[in-house]
């Protein structure tokens, strides 16, 4: 790698690492940018799965307060974060390359349109939530609504251990739409269960194709993630909504194309 691809990686790994923390689709900032360098799309998903690792750590700790008193919802959520992502980083390594390069300009587009109509979406979550008192969380669901939080959770972990892009904005989605709670917080349980799925993808990527990893750009997108999650948990909610989604999908519009290409 050139002096200038390391610096577009590192800086599209903080920036990665800070939109993940706020609102997620961080992805689509650092694997169009590896795309853009000639990285093979499987490699590119591989790496930067891994690399994304220590900005979901960061970004977790910043929001542990708010995940205070999550744990009778969380403790089924993660769970079946856990068998989703094992069951999405699977289908990634052993359905052909091919295959993978024909869905990935699919769920690009769908990651782009979640991007582009996130604000609509947050503020129909947060009309949900900001009228609950901070005191009053609905953690301890019936069984009902707790199945279908299982269950979204699950796809979303298929979904994120095959192709991570705005698995947290589908989070924040199915999580608004069921659960009753502060936006914070459920934001902080997004991160959580964003982190697992990827963890359990990098894990997966790392025993089984180890070979396949971009190591030096997985170090560097590491680093730049985990200043990322520190700046997103800290000052992410004073930053420009409308400049973060432009970045997005403006990158994400030229990784679109290199894959077409």
């Amino acid at each position: 790698m050139s002096i200038w691809e390391v610096v577009a990686i590192l800086v599209a790994g903080v920036g990665a690492g800070a939109i993940n923390a706020v609102v997620g689709s961080g992805t689509l900032i650092t694997f169009p940018t590896l795309v853009a360098f000639g990285f093979p799309p499987v490699t590119a998903t591989m790496t930067n799965a891994v690399g994304l690792v220590a900005g979901g750590v960061s970004g977790t700790w910043g929001y542990r307060r708010e995940l205070a008193g999550q744990w009778p919802r969380l403790r089924w959520q993660i769970p079946a974060s856990l068998v989703g992502a094992g069951i999405g980083s699977w289908l990634l390594l052993h359905l052909p390359e091919k295959a993978f390069e024909t869905i990935v300009p699919v769920l690009l587009v769908l990651a782009l349109a979640l991007v582009i109509v996130q604000p609509r979406l947050q503020r129909w979550t947060a009309s949900r939530t900001t009228q609950v008192p901070d005191d009053v969380h609905d953690t301890a669901l019936r069984p009902g609504r707790l199945l279908l939080v299982i269950v979204s959770t699950f796809a979303v972990g298929i979904y994120g251990g095959y192709f991570t892009a705005a698995q947290g904005i589908l989070l924040m989605g199915a999580m608004g739409v069921i659960v009753t709670d502060n936006l914070q917080r459920l934001n902080a349980a997004k991160n959580l269960l964003s982190l697992i799925v990827n963890v359990v993808a990098a894990l997966t990527y790392t025993v089984v194709a180890f070979d396949r990893i971009d190591w030096a750009a997985a170090g560097i997108i590491a680093v730049g993630s985990l200043v990322g999650g520190v700046i997103g948990a800290r000052y992410g909610r004073n930053l420009s909504p409308t400049a973060l989604r432009g970045v997005i999908v403006v990158v994400g519009i030229i990784g679109l194309w290199r894959l077409l290409a």
